[in-house]
């Protein structure tokens, strides 16, 4: 019976393992130690090795000549396990096996010592899926098992496994295989499988799998059955959907371009190949962040999974754009990948999105319009040269190289002449503040100085006045009496001399109560703190009490 490739080079040693080697040196030194931990936690993304590990770990422990790092392979424990039928290694699936029945019979199943194998191992798969009640039913017995049993909880999850079993585990993360490593190792594989396959078809393959061992043999293997013995990068790359840097580049030529038309084109052919748009969309927004990072480091690099030879076609077309078009250019298709996974008319959306890629061009940043209006030209926004983040410069749409003819900008209005003299101008906003019953603020204003000129209006006013003279009603008011956009600056000062027809006498002593109050010596202590301050009236608190 066949037996597909990622089954058939699963690593059974610790030798054989491609990447993890944080994983694979604390591993061997806690076995040759004799330090072994009754619990451990392998976390990490689908296909990194999380299970071909545990298992790994399971013969060093149980082989005839172990504990051993290097497993004979050829005792029964060893054949055993590697076939996933060994009687001390128990595999769980928690995706099915998650309640707390299940959890109490494995818990009864740790009392008993190993049938044959020196330890009894349960690698339980998917443990993020177990349930709390059953997480709780295994709490002790994970704590403190038996000296002959040892647990190895593998995730894709970690952070939904409760704290309380996470502490008393060894908690290892694995990470995603490095892209030249796992084009080495499918290298190796056809050559063990007699198939013909160039750099980049491998390249192709290891692009599918995201960093996953598994996925991009499972890929390698859907591209035997296809292709049989010599595999092409077109055939391959039609089968697995996934788009060439050619398709990739007739994008980026239409945005250097500002070609509309071009771009509804590339949605023309996408819906007369029955591609996938949402996938489209993803791969777009992946081969912009491609191009932003080898615009970047200024050469290839390992933070893109490509080759050699496919960096340097990228490097090619990112250097067409500046950082900040690029920047700009990956938000842009993230938020189109978004809003097509929802979306009900998905090729209007797509259509959309592209169109806004190739306007988000157009746009200028704000200084360089002025600079225009000062008979300077404005260059493309489109450029390399500019060091501001996009996302920092306002932006206005003026007519670019877009196949358009240039229309000429606007001029500004003629300036507005000088405010009226002091005396004018507070009578005035005294009146409206007034008029809009804002009486606290015109007493404020009647106590400040106020200085005048074509593009500020100076309050300086005593510290006691400076909240009444902010806020929205109060510069509002001060514009309309103003009659245009003013800068109101706030100062504090010492009190202007207010008009003798705005102050009040303090009331007279009237009666006992008012005279007391006067008298009283918070009052005074108030008055002297605050000499500007005004008794405007005296109330008898007993005569208005109910």
């Amino acid at each position: 019976m066949y037996q597909v490739i990622a089954r058939k080079y699963r690593p059974q040693t610790f030798s054989e393992l491609i990447s993890q080697e944080h994983v694979r040196t604390t591993l061997e030194n806690a076995i040759s130690q004799n330090r072994i931990a009754h619990g451990y936690i392998f976390s990490g993304q689908r296909g990194t090795g999380k299970t071909t590990v545990a298992r790994i770990m399971a013969r060093c422990l149980n082989c005839e000549k172990g504990p051993t790092i290097t497993p004979c392979g050829v005792c029964a424990s060893c054949t055993e396990i590697a076939g996933g039928s060994g009687i001390d290694v128990i595999e769980i699936d928690a995706a099915s096996n998650r309640g707390i029945n299940e959890m109490r019979e494995l818990r009864e199943n740790v009392r008993f010592r190993p049938a044959r194998d020196r330890y009894k191992v349960f690698i339980v798969d998917e443990a993020h899926q177990i349930t709390s009640e059953a997480f709780n039913a295994l709490l002790k017995t994970l704590e403190e098992p038996p000296e002959w049993v040892v647990f190895i909880l593998c995730t894709t999850e970690v952070h939904k496994i409760p704290s309380t079993i996470a502490s008393r585990c060894q908690q290892f993360s694995f990470r995603s295989v490095d892209f030249a490593e796992l084009v080495a190792r499918m290298e190796w594989i056809i050559q063990q499988e007699g198939i013909k396959a160039d750099a980049e078809v491998l390249s192709v393959l290891a692009q599918a799998g995201e960093g996953s061992v598994r996925d991009s043999l499972s890929a390698l293997d859907q591209a035997i059955a296809c292709c049989g013995n010599k595999l092409e990068a077109a055939q391959v790359r039609e089968l697995l959907g996934i788009f060439s840097l050619e398709s990739m580049g007739v994008v980026t030529q239409a945005l250097v371009e500002g070609d509309a038309k071009k771009m509804l084109d590339v949605v023309g052919d996408l819906e007369a190949n029955g591609r996938s748009l949402q996938h489209f969309a993803r791969e777009l927004a992946r081969y912009f962040r491609n191009l932003l990072v080898v615009r970047i480091e200024g050469g290839t690099t390992r933070l893109v999974a490509a080759s050699p030879p496919e960096q340097e076609r990228m490097m090619k077309a990112a250097a067409q754009f500046s950082e900040e078009d690029l920047t700009r250019d990956l938000k842009l298709s993230l938020d189109l990948f978004r809003d097509l996974q929802s979306s009900l008319q998905p090729r209007l959306h797509l259509e959309m999105g592209l169109l806004r890629l190739i306007h988000a061009g157009r746009l200028q940043p704000i200084e360089e319009a002025l600079a225009a209006l000062g008979g300077s030209g404005a260059g493309s926004s489109r450029k390399t040269g500019d060091s501001q983040p996009i996302s920092a410069r306002p932006m206005v749409q003026t007519p670019k190289d877009s196949g358009r003819k240039s229309e000429a900008v606007p001029s500004f209005p003629p300036a507005v002449p000088s405010l009226p003299h002091e005396g004018d101008f507070r009578t005035r906003l005294i009146t409206a503040l007034h008029e809009t019953k804002l009486t606290h603020v015109a007493d404020a204003v009647e106590h400040s100085e106020i200085a005048e000129s074509a593009t500020e209006i100076i309050f300086t006013a005593p510290k006691m006045y400076q909240l009444f003279l902010k806020g929205p009603e109060f510069e509002a008011a001060v514009r309309r009496v103003a009659g245009r956009a003013i800068k109101i600056t706030l100062k504090v000062g010492e009190s202007a001399a207010a008009p003798a027809a705005a102050k009040v006498a303090a009331p007279p002593a009237k009666d006992e109560a008012a005279a007391r109050a006067l008298a009283h010596p918070e009052v005074k202590r108030f008055q002297e703190l605050f000499p500007e301050s005004q008794v405007r009236a005296v109330r008898n608190l007993k005569e208005t009490e109910p």
